[in-house]
């Protein structure tokens, strides 16, 4: 069998959404993955609130932190100018922070509109499902506790069979009547040494393809921010 020849993932800025344990464990797998060759980075930002977080120890040439709540750090960061190959870890834990981005750019576009969130109808055949505050609804194809290094294997770890869904495959599949005509789904995907990651070309595409949808009248779109196991889901309405 001919060597695997192919060259690793390079990746201008990485993004990891949060500094305590799960920002320090995705710190040093890709630090690991660069070591190993299995992928190449320009500069890792850590986003944390904190400047005394869990990995302001392990800053050092290749990475630093940005102080800033979240939100108000993507509202900057995202307005930039990007490498085409710019990435986000994101957070387990983190609110649904790419829709509340978007939102918050429908609402810079359009002052005068009236723009508003709506809970997103139930997904079929998804078994675990949850509202939260911000109309933000949950949903997962796990009914048991994943760890966070899974990186969606073929075969499931924990049911030790096939694994025969995908989240982003389900909400193209969703065929209620109140399915909104937009959607933006933001898929994280594993890239190295457990560590998954969303493209940050795709979040600016999505920002576009509102604005343009917008600007011919009322829309809505499907927000989320999924794996194959997992999401939250928003729904974001322009009248």
């Amino acid at each position: 069998m001919p060597a695997n020849t192919a060259a690793p993932d390079s990746y201008g800025t990485i993004v990891i959404v949060g500094g305590g344990c799960y920002g320090g464990y995705y710190l040093r797998q890709l630090r690991r993955a660069a070591a190993h060759g299995a992928l190449s980075y320009e500069r890792i930002i850590i986003a944390d609130r904190d400047a005394n977080c869990a990995v302001a120890n392990a800053l050092g040439a290749d990475a630093g932190i940005a102080v800033e709540e979240w939100s108000a750090f993507f509202a900057r960061y995202l307005a930039e100018s990007h490498d085409a190959r710019d990435a986000i870890v994101p957070s387990p834990l983190m609110p649904h922070l790419l829709a509340h981005w978007i939102e918050s750019r429908a609402r810079a576009r359009w002052p005068d509109r009236q723009i508003s969130t709506r809970m997103p109808s139930a997904l079929s055949g998804v078994p675990w499902q949850r509202e939260g505050e911000g109309n933000a609804r949950y949903v997962s194809f796990a009914e048991w506790m994943c760890p966070v290094n899974c990186i969606e294997p073929h075969i499931c770890p924990h049911t030790r069979s096939e694994r025969t869904w995908s989240m982003p495959v389900a909400i193209a599949a969703q065929s209620h009547a109140a399915a909104p005509p937009l959607s933006a789904v933001f898929h994280c995907t594993h890239r190295a040494f457990g560590v998954g990651m969303i493209d940050v070309a795709d979040v600016l595409a999505a920002d576009r393809a509102l604005a343009t949808a917008g600007a011919t009248g009322p829309t809505k779109c499907l927000i989320g921010t999924v794996s194959h196991c997992h999401g939250a889901l928003g729904e974001l309405v322009i009248a």
